[in-house]
């Protein structure tokens, strides 16, 4: 890479106005998804693009964030001040706003490769302008697609301002800044790297850790240091809840782990640390599940319920904020190395994480470092910990802190004493529990990160998404560092022939996007003992009415049947991996809902999918919400399995008023239910008291006017069920 010493300014607009100069009236901006972007840096480029047509911008990113604000007077109402006191002055990105109201000027595209969720379904320009890459791919895509600016979000190093950290977004941009730099000098072509101070991110080590003269400028001013996006924690069901209880069962010790994104994520996580932290009572509620009763098999064959001894290691594209709750619980404990030798050495039980003689005499059989200590044999053994800190080399010999000089010859057995009495380490260094590509989570995971002492902080090591996602370039110690890999991700819908939808409609609209799915899916098969287990809801509402989530066939798919391996809902685990079609039917009817196996069998057995004398064994077929959701409210008295296991931003009136407004959303998603709860708040004449701070929260407590009367009616009449079912 070229370094040069960055231009430092508080003032954004002179660097828009220095990049066009030099750069041109055609910018390519490509800025990370979730936190990193660099927001007021985006925002001064959008603003020149509204004001000047002749400019010409395109932002190519991914998860685009927005401070949530409500369309209806109750979502406004309830959103605004929770908005304010938990996002603080994090600044919108203008174009995003534009965008959701569809007014972005002509010269202005905004091109995507994730959405969140579900937000421009309705949005023909988003649909259009979305890209469908993998993640590994997506810094090829972006510099296919001309790329010649990247704004960056970067946490500045205080001990050395010739440091800087990428924090939680080296995912693409390790890359990026790379390849940018190659084409430039290559091929001079002029662009521009850009990056805005934020101390509020973490300061990352590892590879997130680089040379500040990567940038050629640097947005540094304290009035634009701004909170870190923080989507608050939402809720777990309790279907949800049964969903991580199985997945925790699929978990080997002394393996590797990824989870992706959501509340299943977050249920899986909490089921894992009671297995840890209370292993006789979990194994009681899987008992009172069923669980190994039905699934035995598969658990014994490719999980494990005990407690994990030697604890797991996290290499996970997203860095979810359960990953530190893991840590703190003593799971997320497997060192691993980038190191070929050394992690030989300790898959095999040769050597552990304390240095003895016995781990410098192994590196010396497999020819790790040479008999004749060089400097580069040296630095390495000071790298790993083998030797320790103070030591310094020269002329062939080692000098200790306090003179003493020892010939680097080991063919000398003097030497070798000398050596092993003066130089050894203590422990293993360099080592890391986690491997990651982004991270995203609520306020309380960034102040967690920054509370880590920076030895804690460095074995999380945020990296290339090419590291994290596929095993090209680098697979021989990938496979050993992700023994008894796991990937976790999430669907919505699976189909009789084993496809997985997870991205897309089968009308063409983008929900979100493939991200690094296919990736991990994909990885699992190659891997010795990998397992990609995808998890889902059985059911889902759709137009007021429940519908399954396992069906006959879709017009859309985000993971071929090929690589079908393992599902898991509410219900269960169908294991689908090797097996026949008849086969995977049968398994996929032992986990779903019960009201819809009957159909689906007929219909498997009409396509001649499923053979003609099969039956719903009897041990399945009382696979019902109420008896899920019976078992679990049990357990939640017991304090187990709570909505919020890792605390939650809601106050306690907002976590009331929040369960009357799902209420209500539900209701007006069918004109059946929604016509009468109108009716009743038209002639709801009388509030009862001890409805006041949850109205009043609302500002709805004194209604000032028949707008506001008839929205305070509503709600109150869907307060009185949650304060009655308390």
């Amino acid at each position: 890479m070229t370094e040069s010493t960055p231009i430092i300014s508080q003032d954004v607009e002179s660097i828009v106005e220095a990049v066009i100069r030099d750069v041109g009236s055609t910018i390519n901006l490509a800025t990370p998804l979730a936190i990193g972007k660099a927001n007021h840096v985006i925002n001064a480029f959008y603003r020149r693009a509204k004001q000047d047509s002749s400019v010409e911008l395109t932002i190519m990113t991914a998860l685009t964030l927005e401070i949530p604000k409500g369309k209806s007077l109750l979502e406004k109402r309830f959103l605004e001040p929770f908005a304010r006191r938990v996002f603080g002055d994090y600044p919108d990105l203008d174009y995003e706003l534009d965008r959701v109201e569809k007014k972005l000027p002509r010269n202005v595209r905004v091109i995507e490769f994730y959405f969140p969720p579900g937000k421009f379904l309705d949005n023909p320009q988003a649909q259009q302008d979305y890209i469908s890459s993998n993640y590994t791919h997506a810094s090829r895509d972006l510099m296919d697609r001309g790329a010649n600016v990247i704004a960056q979000l970067i946490s500045p190093c205080e001990s050395d301002p010739s440091k800087l950290s990428l924090s939680g977004n080296p995912d693409i941009a390790l890359d990026l800044i790379r390849l940018m730099h190659e084409r430039g000098e290559r091929d001079n072509v002029p662009y521009a790297i850009i990056g805005q101070a934020n101390p509020n991110l973490p300061y990352m080590y590892g590879d997130a850790e680089i040379d500040a003269g990567n940038f050629h400028y640097l947005f540094d001013n304290p009035d634009c240091y701004f909170r870190l996006f923080g989507p608050p924690k939402l809720s777990i069901p309790e279907p949800e809840h049964v969903v991580g209880l199985y997945l925790s069962t699929l978990i080997r010790d002394e393996g590797e782990l990824q989870i992706g994104i959501g509340a299943m994520g977050d249920a899986f996580i909490n089921a894992l640390i009671l297995r840890q932290k209370e292993n006789a009572r979990y194994k009681e509620i899987l008992q009172l599940f069923g669980v190994e009763k039905k699934f035995g098999e598969i658990i014994e064959r490719v999980g494990d319920t005990d407690v994990l001894e030697k604890g797991l290691f996290g290499a996970s594209e997203m860095v979810v904020d359960g990953f530190i709750h893991l840590y703190e619980a003593g799971i997320l404990k497997r060192m691993v190395y980038d190191d070929l030798p050394i992690q030989r050495l300790l898959n095999t039980g040769l050597i552990g994480h304390e240095v003895t003689p016995r781990t410098l005499e192994l590196l010396l059989e497999r020819k790790a470092v040479h008999m004749f200590l060089s400097q580069e044999d040296f630095d390495y053994l000071v790298k790993f910990g083998i030797f320790r800190e103070g030591l310094l080399f020269e002329d062939g010999n080692i000098m200790t802190p306090d003179g003493y000089r020892i010939s680097a010859d080991l063919t000398s057995e003097t030497n070798r004493q000398d050596i092993l009495e003066h130089c050894l380490g203590d422990r293993l260094k360099g080592g890391a529990v986690v491997h990651g590509a982004f991270f995203m989570g609520p306020q309380d995971f960034y102040q967690r990160l920054q509370a880590l002492p920076e030895a804690e902080r460095r074995l999380f090591n945020m990296r290339s998404v090419r590291r994290i996602n596929h095993l090209y370039g680098h697979e021989e110690i990938d496979r050993l560092q992700r023994k008894n890999a796991r990937f976790i991700n999430t669907c919505m819908k699976v189909t009789l022939a084993g496809n997985i939808v997870s991205d897309g409609l089968e009308d063409g609209r983008v929900i979100s996007g493939v991200g690094g799915q296919y990736n991990f899916v994909a990885m699992a098969h190659e891997l010795h003992e990998g397992r990609s287990i995808i998890n889902m809801r059985a059911t889902r509402r759709e137009g007021g009415r429940t519908v399954s989530n396992i069906v006959p066939n879709y017009g859309h798919t985000t993971i071929p049947r090929h690589l079908r391996d393992i599902i898991v809902n509410e219900y269960g685990i169908a294991d689908l991996r090797g097996k026949t079609d008849g086969e995977i039917i049968e398994e996929l009817m032992k986990i779903t809902d019960s009201r819809f196996q009957s159909k689906l069998v007929r219909e498997a057995k009409k396509t001649g999918k499923l053979r003609r004398e099969y039956e719903i064994p009897e041990a399945f077929r009382n696979n019902l919400p109420e008896k899920v959701i019976e078992k679990i409210s049990t357990l939640r008295k017991e304090g187990l399995f709570p909505p919020f296991p890792f605390g939650t931003d809601f106050n306690e009136e907002e976590l009331v008023v929040g369960k009357a407004l799902k209420a209500l959303k539900r209701k007006s998603a069918s004109k059946r239910q929604l016509l009468p709860a109108i009716l009743k708040a038209i002639f709801t004449f009388t509030i009862r008291d001890d409805q006041k701070p949850y109205l009043e929260r609302m500002g709805l407590w004194e209604p000032g006017g028949i707008k506001e009367r008839f929205y305070r009616n509503l709600l109150a009449n869907e307060l009185k069920e949650v304060l009655k079912n308390r």
